[in-house]
């Protein structure tokens, strides 16, 4: 069989924030979205001087040296980015292999992808899927994203309809995604959705504001600032209020 090989824009060997646990996290390179609080826009380009390739024997052969951890925290790999169903095949085969060697599998995606072969097949090997919805009123997706809603809306549909474990995260930025009723809506939306089984409320921050200056891109919300603990808190009340588990 031919060797797989991903663009990767960094690793994380002992993260502790992208899925149960300790995991080794993947950052693959590349995104079709722009949005607009991006921490990592330097991995929005599939290619160019911010990444180096690596196949999946080479991945695999790092990651297995870290089994004892995962087995003892509860943990195991997340594929993320940028945007990892940007690079299917590179996906496929390392969590096929990750399978293999008895590894919890987490994909980290905004859902903007085509609900193809090689997307569902990815999803046979991921346990867990960590999705990125900016908001659900369809104007203000758009202003975050650049792009339309329905392809996120269709991915996490598609989520409940395989029932693949979920964990929803939402950025909260004042003035923009903190709308009352847009996010009582989202509430409303994912308590349909059986499969998810945590919100994640995370507050906006300017630390990847340096990175736009450096790569010479206007950063849209120079001016924004981050939500207090105390506003982050009564949005994670108000998704505590329609059953969920809210980190």
């Amino acid at each position: 069989m031919d060797e797989v090989f991903g663009n990767i824009h960094s690793i994380e060997t002992c993260g502790t924030v992208d899925g149960p646990g300790v995991r080794y996290v993947v950052f693959a390179q590349g995104c079709p979205l722009r949005c607009i609080y991006c921490h990592n826009p330097d991995t929005w380009a599939l290619a160019g001087k911010n990444f180096f390739r690596m196949s999946v024997s080479e991945l695999m052969s790092d990651i297995v040296k870290y089994k004892s951890y995962f087995k003892f925290s509860g943990g195991g790999v997340t594929l993320t980015g940028g945007e990892p169903l940007m690079q299917k095949k590179f996906g496929i085969a390392l969590f096929r292999e990750c399978k293999y060697e008895g590894l919890h599998t987490t994909l980290d995606t905004s859902g903007y992808a085509d609900l193809g072969f090689a997307t569902r097949e990815m999803l046979d090997y991921t346990d867990l899927v960590l999705l990125d919805i900016k908001s659900i009123n369809a104007d203000t997706f758009r202003k975050v994203t650049g792009f339309t809603i329905d392809k996120t809306l269709e991915f996490a549909h598609f989520l409940c309809e395989k029932n693949i474990d979920t964990w929803v995260s939402f950025v909260l930025v004042p003035g923009l995604t903190d709308i009352e009723w847009e996010m009582h809506g989202l509430a409303a939306f994912l308590a349909k959705l059986d499969n998810v089984k945590r919100v994640r409320v995370l507050p906006f921050h300017q630390l990847g504001a340096y990175k736009w200056q450096d790569l010479g891109i206007d950063y849209p919300l120079k001016e924004a600032r981050a939500p207090s603990l105390e506003e982050t808190e009564i949005v994670r009340e108000l998704f505590r209020g329609y059953g969920f588990d809210v980190k």
